[in-house]
């Protein structure tokens, strides 16, 4: 089953350009993005996983993700405001080069914290002094 998210159709209406799929041990991934904005749609393999990577069961948008130039700085101040690190891996831990963090704020929200970027996107911008 395509989600509906990574249809043409959608694609068109919002801009977006695919750069990319994955086919994952927890779940398949089809990577979005407009440049600026970057969807990675997931199709998770078990609602058992999707629960424990995704944080819910049901459909819809589950976590969102921020490109950090400091991740040990960003991983301190996350555990200093009771943020819990759910998963996390090394860049040597995977094959693309890519990793995530993946964390859960005292409320419940899910997200991901990466230095290594998201595909397509453009990195952080520093601001000028």
């Amino acid at each position: 089953m395509v989600l509906w998210l990574g249809n043409e159709d959608i694609k068109q209406v919002f801009d977006m350009k695919e750069v990319g799929r994955n086919k994952g041990n927890y779940a398949d991934a089809i990577y979005l993005t407009d440049g600026t904005l970057n969807l990675t749609v997931l199709t998770f393999n078990s609602l058992d996983i999707a629960e424990k990577i995704g944080g819910s069961r049901s459909f819809g948008v589950v976590h969102f993700g921020f490109w950090v130039d400091d991740l040990m700085e960003i991983r301190r101040r996350l555990k200093d405001l009771g943020a819990e690190c759910v998963e996390s891996h090394e860049v040597k831990d995977t094959q693309s080069g890519h990793f995530e963090d993946k964390w859960k704020g005292p409320d419940g929200t899910l997200f991901d914290v990466t230095n290594t970027g998201f595909p397509g996107a453009l990195p952080p911008q520093r601001q000028q002094t």
